[in-house]
């Protein structure tokens, strides 16, 4: 599916309309995305490092995959297409929780998301699709943790945000 549009929301993730990906994050327009976290039967999160010719993040380790879901579409829907497309994945997926961030990144960008985050298990390992990510790793949260604080560069910043909800979040569900 052609991703080249966001949808605009507002703070309540109410849709406004829809622009061009890139324009809307030249504007910092807040708009709808999702990020996916795999985990395998070891704790370990699947890691994709992204493509080294996108726009922005080239190169940067982050969750297993995030997109922005298209006018019409679904979230749940969207994800799962997109973690078969990105990473050669399909499980079941569960939405975990929404947020918004805010952060300038490189080529005068701005990321400006209505986050919905979804939480996944399998023991696959992905089929990369090139266009998307160079390489993966499965590492475990506390591998993660540890690289981030040395080399907080190396990784996105909704990764960075997103990641100490998602360990909370995966704490509770096991109690």
């Amino acid at each position: 599916m052609d991703r080249n549009h966001v949808v605009l929301v507002d703070e309540s993730d109410q849709q406004l309309g829809q622009m061009d990906k890139l324009l809307a994050h030249k504007k910092g327009l807040l708009h709808r995305a999702f990020s996916i976290f795999i985990f395998n039967s070891r704790g370990d999160l699947l890691l994709q490092q992204r493509a080294l010719d996108k726009y922005h993040g080239g190169g940067l380790w982050t969750n297993t995959c995030c997109s922005h879901p298209q006018i019409g579409e679904d979230v749940l829907d969207s994800a799962q297409e997109r973690l078969f497309f990105e990473m050669g994945i399909s499980c079941e997926l569960s939405h975990s929780f929404s947020f918004i961030y805010h952060a300038k990144v490189e080529n005068n960008l701005i990321e400006h998301e209505y986050d919905h985050v979804f939480i996944g298990f399998t023991d696959t390992d992905p089929i990369l699709n090139p266009s998307e990510a160079a390489d993966f790793k499965w590492w475990s949260v506390e591998q993660i943790a540890t690289d981030i604080s040395v080399h907080p560069t190396r990784y996105t910043y909704w990764f960075k945000a997103a990641l100490p909800q998602v360990i909370q979040k995966l704490k509770q569900a096991s109690i």
